[in-house]
């Protein structure tokens, strides 16, 4: 499996970064994950020598605009997601939809739109994790976002993906604000696989409190190969993986391997 990284929050030498994430995921098959929030991820594609028009299936991690603006610049492809990613949505006393720009609609008109709530095959081994059950005491628990409707907005459609490598997995987020523990355990569960080679993308964690400590402990039970936090999650919550894990940043251009 290769993870080509094609946006994130922190630049490399001569690749360009943004507030997003996007993923370029190579296995037995080609998924662009996520696409920032700007055309950044076709420039810094091409300089990997890239070329987006040949891969046919995005996934998108939840319909918040620095995850999915991106797909303006990109049409003709199948695009898996929950069905909740296309409401308005907005940061509690804001008044600015932080949601997708572009609607259900304009989105139909430029690609094949797959929806589920459940797991759903991508590929024979990549799965989109599809809902993810929210059961610990620590995860998921308060937001600062509500609906069009002023109905908290816990972003019941975050989302992410499960790659099988063997009898191994690899899992990839990209914020986890259903809380990235309860995604593993999900990935463990519709795999059947314990081992865990990988986590990498967004935890959205900001602070070390209570629930990063949680998380550090739960992921110490794991016995994660790599573990690679990134774009949401926020320099204090940085450090204290960085204590625990001794964790690589993920960098714009960066290329993992497993």
């Amino acid at each position: 499996m290769k993870l080509s990284v094609l946006t994130e929050n922190t630049a490399s030498a001569k690749f360009k970064a943004e507030h997003g994430l996007s993923y370029l995921i190579e296995h037995d098959t080609q998924i662009l994950f996520d696409s920032g929030h700007s055309d950044m991820f076709l420039q810094n594609a091409k300089i990997l020598n890239v070329d987006i028009n040949q891969i046919d299936t995005v996934v998108l991690s939840h319909g918040h605009w620095d995850h999915g603006n991106g797909l303006k610049y990109i049409k003709d492809k199948k695009l898996i997601c929950h069905p909740g990613i296309f409401q308005k949505r907005y940061q509690k006393n804001g008044d600015e939809n932080i949601g997708l720009d572009l609607s259900f609609d304009e989105l139909k008109k430029r690609f094949e739109i797959i929806t589920s709530t459940e797991s759903y095959k991508v590929s024979e081994n990549i799965i989109f994790l599809g809902e993810i059950p929210r059961l610990n005491s620590f995860e998921s628990k308060t937001t600062t976002f509500v609906l069009e409707n002023n109905e908290d907005d816990f972003i019941i459609d975050d989302s992410g993906l499960v790659i099988q490598l063997n009898n191994e997995i690899v899992i990839v987020s990209g914020c986890a604000h259903s809380g990235i523990c309860n995604m593993i355990e999900h990935a463990k569960k519709i795999t059947g696989i314990s081992k865990i080679r990988a986590v990498i993308g967004g935890f959205h964690l900001k602070y070390n409190n209570y629930q990063t400590q949680a998380t550090i402990e739960y992921l110490k039970t794991q016995d994660i190969e790599e573990l690679y936090p990134s774009h949401c999650t926020e320099l204090p919550a940085l450090s204290a993986f960085q204590n625990e894990f001794n964790i690589k940043q993920l960098k714009s251009g960066m290329i993992l391997n497993f």
